[in-house]
């Protein structure tokens, strides 16, 4: 009853003999109201409250509603995506959030096929059918380190990574090299970049060429060629970069490997492939193919 609440809600405030009196209800029934036992409705809420909180709180605030309906459901709360926002938006619970990065499909990408032989198409049939490459810097005390990345398109699984204090041809070559280890490379493969002069050595593409790789890179100064890449640094970045005090090259190396191997790999969901995480998503493929 608003009534009931609304004394409730005053009641450190003044006498709750004289509020009853001014609303025009008894004070029995208001004792009454406040005593009452929750409905099984209630209950459910708190309960769902409860989880959410703490679910929202495993995943270091990176997670929004759709991603948290999920996570309930999967651990048996049957809950909506509405009503998770709601209780979000009471619980004070907002994820962590940058602009997304969108990439829009190029008329002119036929023109450049021998160069970018990706053009843009960031799907994949299988696992280790396009793979794609990138660097980054991280702001550290003194300077920067540099991480280099390899990510399977077909699950957006990082199967590379390698972080230094020198974006030297052996960055790349050493996160090629851990992908390389990890996977099935078949003749075929594409990996993409840019047109860095890392990516454009001769120690690198005779890697690829002894893996009977084909080499994809984007036209000159344009990201959006490899615009899977920039997504998951932009999302690396705000869901853990941003929100650690790295100093040195030793909490960078911590704040990538728990990123991508504790979290990203294995429990981020990603919508794109039905809100499963990549190692879930490929374990799928597995079963099915068997």
């Amino acid at each position: 009853m608003v009534k009931y609440a609304f004394i409730e809600s005053l009641r450190d405030q003044y006498p709750v003999t004289k509020m009853c009196r001014w609303a025009g209800v008894s004070r029995s029934g208001y004792y009454k109201w406040r005593n009452r036992q929750p409905s099984q409705r209630q209950l459910r809420q708190l309960e769902a409250e409860r989880l959410l909180v703490s679910l929202f709180k495993r995943f270091r605030s990176r997670y929004g509603a759709p991603r948290m309906t999920v996570e309930l459901k999967e651990s048996g709360c049957d809950i909506s995506e509405n009503t998770v926002a709601k209780l979000m938006a009471k619980q004070g619970l907002r994820a962590r959030n940058g602009k997304g990065y969108k990439y829009f499909p190029d008329v002119m990408a036929h023109n450049h096929v021998s160069d970018n032989v990706l053009r843009r198409n960031f799907t994949a049939s299988r696992p280790d059918e396009k793979w794609v490459s990138d660097i980054t810097y991280i702001k550290v005390d003194k300077g920067f380190v540099y991480l280099a990345v390899v990510m399977d398109l077909f699950s957006r699984k990082i199967v590379g990574w390698s972080l230094d204090t020198t974006m030297t041809n052996q960055l790349i070559i050493d996160a090629f090299n851990m992908a390389r280890e990890s996977r099935n490379v078949e003749p075929g493969l594409i990996l993409h970049s840019d047109r860095g002069v890392q990516y454009r050595s001769g120690e690198y593409q005779a890697l690829l060429l002894s893996e009977k790789i084909r080499p994809s890179m984007s036209r000159k100064g344009n990201c959006w060629d490899n615009a899977a890449m920039e997504s998951f640094f932009a999302r690396f970045k705000v869901e853990a970069l941003y929100q650690e005090d790295v100093s040195n090259k030793r909490e960078a190396y911590s704040c990538v490997f728990e990123y991508i191997e504790m979290f990203y790999n294995s429990h981020r969901r990603h919508s794109a492939l039905g809100y499963k995480s990549p190692n879930r998503f490929e374990q799928d493929y597995l079963k099915m193919c068997a």
